[in-house]
């Protein structure tokens, strides 16, 4: 189960650090997704850098506990603009049957990330 866990762990991990790249590669891909009072710039390239500072972590045994943490609090930090982009009129992800499919996906990331941060 130790084992399982690592594994877990350093998958999310790598989905991290490439969900991270992905925001400098392709940032017009996240804008959609920030209101527009904000600096979806300045939002967009802090994610990546966050969620790559995230993924490095989880492969460090020093900064794992904490990087876990920190991925299950960006995890539920991003759950409201999901459950937002449900109810827009042209939804972020693409399309209303888009967006009724990634809302789960983001509750499997939160429960997955949890898994990862517990000690035990």
């Amino acid at each position: 189960m130790k084992n399982l866990k690592l594994v877990l762990t350093f998958l999310f991990g790598a989905f991290m650090v490439l969900g991270g790249v992905n925001h400098f590669l392709k940032p017009e891909m996240y804008f959609p997704f920030f209101p527009d009072f904000l600096p979806k710039e300045i939002i967009n390239y802090f994610t990546g850098i966050v969620e790559i500072a995230l993924g490095i972590g989880t492969f460090i045994p020093s900064f794992r506990k904490m990087a876990t943490l920190g991925i299950l609090v960006l995890m539920l930090f991003f759950l409201p603009l999901h459950i937002l982009d449900v109810f827009k009129e042209s939804p972020a992800i693409g399309s209303h049957q888009a967006s009724l499919i990634r809302l789960p996906i983001q509750f499997l990331f939160i429960a997955w990330a949890w898994y990862i941060s517990r000690t035990k």
